[in-house]
């Protein structure tokens, strides 16, 4: 996925208030100046974010950071307390005894990650825009090359093998079985690790962005992918679905 990155300058106007510093300083790089964010980047808005979530939930976001936003542990409560303050609209308080922790910056600092897209929404360098490959450790060499995933809007045209953004990886069984979910499109997939032919695959009910985990149970192997959802503009899931392994998923080489 290609990105438009841009710099702009750091300057922090000397009148803004505190709570509205610690917001520029720390959060504006990805949810834009006025709490916009990019919903086509991942980042969200943040306009409302005092409607729909506990100050408890933002402190906690803050400090331990989820999905692709970074924690900050390292903030103080009193540029904690002003970053909430400024989310949630209300009147700054003063915290005695403790300051605001608004670093030296350099005099430049990037807007954030911006997808190059074309004018419906998809990337717009050629496809395809992701592969799963083999390579050869002793050699460096691939063995093969496949585009994994659907794009969903042209798939409906009948159009596929597109491959598409994903975020999670495989798990490999011993006799060959390459299984991956990971896709924009919602899908689960097993394939041939020896040469990449695909042997099943299945809809989850929501996208299932991780990387699979397998284990035993009453002698039965089973592979386990949680679906939640939520990025690149899938439906938000909350369930975790099993796989039991049939006898029939025998690999070869050849």
């Amino acid at each position: 996925m290609a990105n438009i990155q841009t710099m702009v300058s750091t300057a922090v106007a000397k009148n803004m208030a505190l709570a509205e510093k610690s917001y520029v300083t720390y959060c504006s790089t990805c949810h834009g100046e006025k709490m916009q964010g990019n919903q086509a980047n991942g980042y969200p808005n943040l306009t409302n974010v005092y409607r729909t979530r506990s100050k408890a939930f933002v402190d906690q976001m803050i400090s331990q950071g989820k999905g692709m936003m970074p924690g900050f542990p390292q903030l103080n409560k009193a540029t904690k307390e002003s970053l909430i303050t400024y989310l949630f609209k209300e009147t700054p308080k003063e915290v005695e005894g403790q300051e605001i922790q608004v670093p030296n910056q350099p005099p430049y600092k990037m807007t954030g990650y911006t997808k190059f897209l074309d004018a419906e929404g998809m990337s717009a360098i050629s496809p395809p825009w992701a592969t799963l490959n083999a390579i050869d450790l002793n050699t460096g060499k691939y063995l093969w090359k496949i585009p994994v995933g659907d794009e969903p809007i042209l798939a409906k045209k009948g159009i596929y093998n597109t491959g598409v953004e994903s975020y999670g990886g495989p798990v490999i069984t011993e006799n060959g079985l390459l299984m991956i979910a990971a896709t924009k499109d919602g899908k689960f997939r097993v394939f041939n690790r020896f040469n990449g032919k695909l042997l099943f695959e299945t809809k989850l009910p929501a996208a299932g962005f991780a990387t699979p985990s397998t284990y035993m149970a009453k002698g039965k192997q089973y592979i386990v992918i949680a679906c939640g959802g939520t990025k690149l503009g899938t439906p938000k899931g909350n369930s975790y679905v099993a796989f039991a392994l049939p006898s029939f998923f025998e690999t070869r080489k050849n």
